[in-house]
C-alpha cells in the first residue's frame, strides 16, 4: 500500500481507507497529501480485491481546504514531490476528484472541519456520512478567491440551486444538520462515529456483486447530463451485460440455496 507523510492508507477487508493525516493544520491540502490522495485513487482502481473506498481525516477534522499560508507565498510543503506535479500538472485536480472519478464507490466519513477545498473534495465522493459536530462551507469568496475545485458546476447539480448559490455567495459555515437537510450529506451520526458508520456502509457494498456495483455507479454518472430517453438507452447498454456474468448467476443461485453469494468479478 502507498501513502505519504500526510496521507495514510489502510485496509479493512475489501475497503481501502484513505486518511488525510495533517491534523496540526486541520488536514489542509499539501503536496504530499495531494500526491497521496491521487495514488490512493489509482491503487483502489487497480486492485480488484478493493471493492470500496473510505475517505476520512485524522485528528477530528476532515479537511480545511487549501493551505492559505502557502497560497500567501510562504511555500507549500513537500519539495520531494514536485517532480510528480511537474510530470502531471493535472495531479492536484485528480487528487481532489475534479478530474478523476474512481470506479469503486467512495464513502466520505466527515468529522470536524470540512470546508473550502474539503467541501469541494466532498462533492467528488459518492456517499457522505458526517458527525453531528461537522462544519461545511465554501469560504473562498470571503478571501476574494474562487472555489475552482468544481463547486460552481457540481454543487447546483447535487443540491437545490438556491442552497448552492447561498453557500457559494455568502461563504458562511453550515452545521451537519443543515448540510443533511439541503442534501450535501446523506446521514448524520454522533461525533466520533462517522468512520465506523462509513465502514459499515462499505461492508454492505462489499457484500454485493462488484461488477454490478461498479456498473450501477458508472451508469448514474454517465447518464446525469442526458435526456431521460438518452439516459435510459445508455442504462441498457451498461446494465444488460451484467446479467450475462457468472456473478449474476451466482447471485441467483445463492438466493435459491439460501446462502451468501461468493462473487469472483467474472
Amino acid at each position: 500500500m502507498g501513502g505519504t507523510e500526510h496521507l495514510t492508507v489502510d485496509r479493512h477487508g475489501a475497503t481501502l481507507v484513505l486518511t488525510m493525516n495533517r491534523p496540526e493544520a486541520k488536514n489542509a491540502l499539501s503536496l504530499p497529501l495531494l500526491v497521496g490522495l491521487y495514488d490512493g485513487w489509482l491503487e483502489a482502481d487497480a486492485d480488484d480485491t478493493v471493492r470500496s473506498v473510505v475517505l476520512t481525516g485524522a485528528g477530528g477534522d476532515f479537511c480545511a481546504g487549501m493551505d492559505l499560508k502557502a497560497l500567501a507565498g510562504k511555500g507549500m510543503e513537500g519539495d520531494a514531490y514536485r517532480d510528480r506535479l511537474k510530470a502531471d500538472p493535472d495531479l492536484h485536480w485528480k487528487a481532489m476528484l475534479r478530474h478523476h472519478r474512481p470506479r469503486k464507490p467512495v464513502i466520505a466519513a466527515v468529522e470536524g472541519y470540512c470546508v473550502a477545498g474539503g467541501t469541494e473534495i466532498l462533492q467528488g465522493t459518492d456517499i457522505r456520512i458526517a458527525g453531528e459536530g461537522a462544519t461545511f462551507g465554501l469560504f473562498e469568496v470571503r478571501r476574494g478567491l474562487f472555489p475552482i475545485g468544481g463547486s460552481t458546476v457540481r454543487l447546483p447539480r447535487q443540491i437545490p440551486r438556491t442552497h448552492a448559490l447561498e453557500m457559494l455567495l455568502t461563504g458562511r459555515p453550515y452545521g451537519a444538520g443543515e448540510a443533511a437537510r439541503i442534501g450535501l450529506v446523506g446521514r448524520v451520526v454522533p461525533d466520533g462515529t462517522a468512520l465506523e458508520a462509513a465502514l459499515e456502509t462499505a461492508e454492505r457494498i462489499n457484500a454485493c456483486g462488484p461488477l454490478a456495483v461498479e456498473a450501477v455507479k458508472a451508469s448514474v454518472y454517465e447518464t446525469a447530463g442526458l435526456t431521460e430517453t438518452e439516459g435510459l438507452a445508455a442504462e441498457l447498454e451498461r446494465g444488460w451485460p451484467v446479467f450475462d456474468t457468472a456473478d449474476a448467476k451466482e447471485g441467483a443461485r445463492a438466493f435459491a440455496e439460501k446462502r451468501a453469494p461468493v462473487y469472483r468479478r467474472a
